[in-house]
């Protein structure tokens, strides 16, 4: 399932869910980097 998460203000990502993190951030993955960020 694809997610789009916010990195900082204004970079947003979109990518493959991997899974919530414990502190409310989402976790995806692009390609073979994993991104943690607020959900959109």
């Amino acid at each position: 399932m694809l997610r789009t998460i916010t990195i900082g203000s204004c970079v947003a990502i979109q990518g493959l869910y991997v899974r919530d993190s414990e502190n409310g951030r989402v976790v995806v993955r692009v390609g073979d980097k994993h991104y943690v960020g607020r959900p959109v």
